[in-house]
């Protein structure tokens, strides 16, 4: 089922998601070369309790043992925090985060650079944060779920990246997992009808080659087959008359009631 969201219950989403926001632009002096992706899963998680009823959404879903997802290089999504793995120069690390709070979940994910990276990092980091705003800017009401895809194919274009297509965004709301699945390759115009109300985490993922995955021993884990280096930049949206409206930006909660048309 696919549920609509009033302005008020998205405003409560935004709450949450201005956290996250936040979270993010205090990370991007926390990632760097020498710290375990434990510390970082720490500092986030006392980031996101230091606010009053914040919960780390992630922690303890389906048995997920960390606060926030950690992911290094070739790992796509859902890596586990760590005392053992620590972050060297030249990593990338994607740091997907999920905020409960007032009873609603927000989610969103962005990809640092650890030091100096390498031009084709640089370059795959790039393309997958535009991405992620040219299938925002498609999330608007009378398009379909299969537009966002669609920006995604269009953005990528010709550019020897692998589109992970195994892994999809989602509904947001109650749940942090709710209809509809929003996957990062589509046809304009088909799927899902995008109507005001409806609320997505909208997130491409991107690898510099093949885009099979696999799943690691631990059960969690998600790499690329080939483990070329992978990026992954998310934004919880919801889908307004005005526009698209970015719900996990780094802005006060007045502040974000304002529908925003774009990415990050």
């Amino acid at each position: 089922m696919i549920h609509l969201r009033t302005q008020e219950e998205m405003d409560a989403i935004a709450r949450g998601g201005a956290i996250i926001g936040r979270l993010h632009a205090e990370l991007a002096s926390v990632v760097r070369p020498g710290v375990s992706t434990l510390e970082i899963d720490r500092f986030a998680e006392d980031f996101i309790v230091s606010h009053d009823g914040a919960l780390a959404a992630f922690k303890g879903l389906y048995g997920f043992p960390g606060a926030v997802c950690i992911s290094v290089n070739e790992e796509v999504v859902h890596g586990i925090p760590s005392s053992g793995r620590v972050l060297e120069e030249g990593d990338i690390v994607s740091v997907d985060v999920g905020v409960r709070l007032e009873g609603w979940y927000s989610d969103s994910a962005r990809t640092f650079a650890v030091g100096e990276v390498s031009e084709g990092a640089v370059a795959l980091m790039e393309v997958t944060e535009r991405s992620l705003e040219a299938s925002i800017e498609a999330a608007v009401v009378g398009n379909h779920v299969g537009d966002i895809g669609a920006a995604v194919m269009r953005t990528v274009g010709t550019e020897s990246y692998g589109i992970i297509r195994e892994l999809v965004g989602h509904g947001v709301g109650r749940e942090l997992h709710e209809e509809p699945q929003v996957p990062n390759i589509g046809r304009a115009g088909h799927g899902p009808l995008l109507r005001e109300g409806m609320v997505l985490a909208i997130e491409p993922m991107l690898s510099a080659g093949t885009p099979r995955i696999r799943t690691l021993d631990d059960g969690w884990t998600v790499v690329t087959a080939d483990r070329s280096l992978s990026a992954h930049f998310e934004h919880t949206v919801g889908i307004t008359r005005e526009g698209p409206r970015v719900l996990t930006a780094a802005l006060a909660p007045a502040e974000a009631a304002t529908p925003i048309a774009g990415g990050a």
